[in-house]
């Protein structure tokens, strides 16, 4: 496959994502959003192997012995993690801004470059797995939720003021 094949695009933007999220792990303190921002790279290891590795004609995204895919199990508890998360967050009042604490910018890089990897997932010219694409799309909401989290729950976020610059 040439590097500058969609589907290496895709595999790069993951890996791109994972790292952002490595950057927001080192500054965050023991808690669920750390437990399951570990457990979320590991996923998107698994992502990696599941995007390099294409159906082959006729064949289905069943995981195998042989074949790493990413599961619906997977994008069910990360749906969970986002439930938990949104629970005690303040209803939004307006657009929010990339901001607010270290490790929430930090969550916010990770989400934009998530929703690139995700639109770089579907632009491969070929059947890509459907968990990996819930999963992918499902990861960037809960990096803002969890964003909003570390922003003491949503009152720390940075709100949009349109039209405040002039």
């Amino acid at each position: 496959m040439r590097k500058s094949d969609p589907r290496m695009a895709a595999i790069g933007d993951v890996d791109e994502a994972n790292s952002a999220i490595g950057v927001a792990l080192v500054q965050l303190p023991a808690g669920p959003v750390r437990d399951t921002l570990l457990l979320v790279q590991n996923d998107l290891f698994d992502l990696g192997a599941d995007l390099a590795t294409p159906a082959g004609e006729g064949e289905d995204f069943a995981p195998s012995a042989m074949v790493l895919r990413i599961l619906p199990a997977q994008v069910a508890r990360l749906e969970a993690a986002i439930d938990a998360a949104n629970a005690d967050l303040a209803p939004l009042r307006s657009f929010i801004l990339p901001g607010g604490s270290a490790a929430a910018a930090a969550l916010h890089l990770a989400r934009a470059i998530a929703r690139r990897a995700e639109r770089a997932m579907v632009a491969v010219d070929a059947p890509i797995n459907p968990a990996a694409l819930s999963y992918i799309n499902r990861l960037s909401d809960f990096l803002f939720v969890a964003a909003r989290a570390l922003n003491q729950n949503g009152s720390g976020d940075v709100l949009w003021v349109p039209g405040r610059a002039r």
